[in-house]
């Protein structure tokens, strides 16, 4: 299915013109019918001689409803053009070319109406200037009569044309559906319409709707069931889980886990608009359905900050724009750069992010790379970018530059310590959100050893000492503060200068005479002891870390020696974060 908008001034025949072209009628109210203007948005559809299915979204033409207007108009892929050869160009054929520009739409037809009460010659070559330089300057252009019938049948051989040449939705990627209608039918429940142009829609899907999770009940598209509906297609979806009270137009219907809802994105302002008022007042944010209150923040000489009322389901490389409500008028087209922006909390933060946006017309994984550091592929893929290149560990991917920059912090913070650091305090310190990628910077003149990543010059073991450790190892795996007796350590013949030599090599960790831990206990027992109310006491500790208070009390000075805990009387402890502005957690 094709599914093409309408657009141009009120009283120009555009419902005239759907009306002829599929037998159907858009106007849904009484009232639209009696005043012969369309209020809210229409729906009508036909078969072109191809055999091509097209629908229609009718919109309204007057200037109070632009809001209806660009909620129809905003997600379809093309768009009929309507000027009547009576009266030519006029307000809003203006306001809805600039929205349409503004949104990037250069699929569609021009079509002159009326054609039986005036010449369409001139209406013609007027709507040719307005177009020139614009995204629709080389759309083809059809006269006709919605009353007589005069050039239906050129204006069916152009739609088929156009149909032709839209390019092919992705019908395998995420679904985001804009609600542009919600209703109640008995027996049924709630209904929901949409323009779906990405990914397929299928009968007992999950999908979510702002924060709740409702499953698609049953599936409609042109009046007929279906069991599934693949982009481009207007449908109908009955939903189980919510109800008509929290669903309304501009809500969007989402794949869990597969889009990021923010408040805040950097966008790229775009021609198409009136950027001379003042882009620091409110303002109406326009993508898809949705119309959300919008503030923006400058960053650059065409890039900017923008604050939303209410979160949206943004990606890079969306097109919407913005509209001043108060003037009226189509401010700027917006082009989403990021969808999770760091915060501007320094002095000149917001030129150095201007200059970091600079260039950027649609960003590459690169680009979000090159802004974020690391971001995994499922994140790559939310924000809009397809990932490239290998991962550095697991399906994580790194901004070389920031890769580079995380290895010389790695290695600095080894020839600090004489112990070495353990792959779980490494990632802790550079602030790493997996393991993994800790143990991927490793590389010379660093080595891991037992858990512990070490210069490439630090002590190595006997054979016989590796040997002994290793069987500790595996002793102490699911139990790592059950510290082995004087009498064990004995029997694996780890004493005097062997053990000394465990401890040389970081393979053992003495926090106490006589009581010796492996080198990443002291981060496991943080990790355990954080989980605990705070603050907590030594025989709470004891039995959280699942020990003795032989092992108990020295691990917990020796992580108060750390820093990583910290006395707050003589009976009990907090946890301290390292990253924690006020020093605990």
């Amino acid at each position: 299915m094709w599914v093409i908008a309408t657009a141009g001034h009120v009283d120009h025949g555009k419902s005239t013109l759907v009306r002829a072209l599929t037998g159907m009628e858009p106007d849904r109210w009484a009232e639209e019918r009696r005043r012969g203007m369309t209020i809210d948005l229409g729906f009508a559809w036909t078969a072109l001689e191809s055999g091509r299915q097209v629908a229609f979204v009718d919109v309204p033409g007057h200037e109070r409803f632009v809001t209806n207007m660009l909620a129809g108009a905003g997600p379809c892929p093309a768009v009929m053009f309507v000027v009547a050869a009576d009266e030519g160009w006029r307000a809003q054929s203006a306001e809805h070319l600039a929205a349409l520009h503004a949104l990037g739409v250069r699929h569609g037809l021009l079509v002159v109406t009326h054609a039986d009460l005036a010449d369409p010659g001139p209406a013609q070559e007027e709507a040719r200037l307005h177009l020139e330089g614009t995204t629709l300057s080389e759309i083809d252009a059809v006269a006709v009569s919605g009353l007589t019938g005069q050039g239906l049948p050129e204006l069916s051989a152009a739609l088929d044309r156009l149909a032709a040449e839209l390019p092919e939705p992705r019908r395998d990627g995420p679904v985001r559906l804009w609600i542009d209608r919600v209703f109640t039918i008995t027996g049924a429940g709630t209904v929901v319409t949409g323009t779906l142009t990405h990914g397929t829609v299928r009968v007992g899907d999950e999908l979510l709707a702002g924060p709740d999770r409702v499953q698609v009940r049953g599936l409609q598209t042109l009046n007929r069931r279906r069991e599934a509906v693949p982009a481009t297609a207007r449908v109908a979806i009955n939903v189980r889980g919510a109800d008509r009270d929290t669903l309304s137009r501009g809500t969007a219907l989402l794949t869990p886990d597969a889009w990021l809802t923010t408040e805040s994105a950097d966008v790229r302002l775009e021609a198409g608009g009136d950027l001379s008022g003042d882009l620091r007042g409110d303002l109406l944010f326009h993508l898809g359905s949705a119309a959300v209150p919008a503030r923006l923040r400058p960053l650059g000489v065409d890039t900017a900050r923008l604050t939303l009322a209410r979160p949206m389901p943004l990606r890079a490389g969306d097109r919407g724009l913005l509209r001043d409500p108060g003037r009226r008028m189509i401010v700027a087209g917006v082009r989403v750069l990021d969808v999770r922006p760091a915060p501007l909390r320094r002095r000149g933060a917001a030129a150095a992010r201007g200059a970091a946006l600079a260039g950027v017309t649609v960003p590459t994984a690169a680009d979000l790379l090159r802004w974020h550091g690391l971001l995994s592929r499922a994140e790559l893929t939310a924000m809009g970018a397809e990932p490239a290149g290998r991962p550095v560990a697991g399906d994580w991917f790194a901004d070389p530059g920031h890769w580079s920059e995380l290895r010389r912090n790695l290695a600095e913070q080894v020839a600090h310590r004489d112990q070495g650091i353990t792959v779980d305090a490494a990632a802790r310190l550079l602030g790493l959100p997996d393991r993994r990628l800790a143990r991927a910077l490793v590389a010379e003149p660093l080595t891991i050893r037992a858990g512990v990543i070490l210069s490439g010059d630090h002590a190595s073991m006997p054979p016989q000492v590796e040997k002994a450790v290793a069987r500790l190892r595996a002793e102490l795996a699911g139990r790592p503060f059950d510290a082995p007796t004087a009498e064990r350590l004995a029997e694996l013949q780890l004493t005097g200068a062997r053990l000394a030599a465990a401890v040389r090599a970081a393979a053992l960790l003495p926090v106490a005479r006589n009581v010796v831990l492996l080198p990443e206990a002291p981060e496991l027992a943080v990790d355990v002891l954080s989980e605990l109310p705070a603050p907590f006491t030594v025989s709470q500790a004891r039995t959280a870390l699942g020990t003795s208070r032989r092992v108990a009390l020295p691990l917990l000075e020796y992580l108060d020696a750390q820093g990583r805990t910290r006395r707050v009387d003589n009976a009990s402890r907090i946890c301290v974060s390292p990253s924690a502005d006020d020093g605990t957690r």
